[in-house]
């Protein structure tokens, strides 16, 4: 099982998130590339907290495909286009994935994704004992 661990000497995590994840030897990794805002039929959802909420869908979709779950998220690696559109990803966050699951996070605000409609994208990664 994956542990979550925040150092003491750390502050404490500004957001949904663990400092550390230790993963144990035996595990099973899922590396899951960056996930937009497009739903199954290719549509690109209207606004930054739907597009997040998309990308954290198709990650969930990602998981269940390969025999995962939530608890089994080790970090994600979040790209935002406008640094006004962080409590929005926050938000899909905890609506999508919960306040149970705290893997490891980067976010990092970028010039621009593969589409200049595009306004979030979502790397995971996951590992199952």
């Amino acid at each position: 099982m994956n542990e979550f661990v925040n150092p003491k000497g750390n502050a404490k995590p500004a957001g949904a998130y663990s400092h550390t994840v230790k993963v144990p030897a035996n595990a099973e990794w899922l590396i899951i590339s960056g996930q937009v805002g497009i739903d199954a039929k290719g549509k690109l959802q209207a606004g930054g907290r739907k597009q997040a909420e998309q990308c954290f869908r198709n990650i969930l979709n990602c998981l269940k495909e390969n025999g995962m779950a939530k608890k089994d998220l080790v970090k994600f690696t979040v790209f935002l286009t406008d640094p006004r559109s962080i409590e929005d990803y926050r938000a899909a966050r905890k609506k999508v994935i919960g306040d149970a699951t705290l893997p490891a996070s980067t976010l990092l605000i970028v010039d621009g994704l593969a589409s200049p409609d595009m306004l979030i994208e979502i790397e995971a990664t996951a590992a199952k004992a």
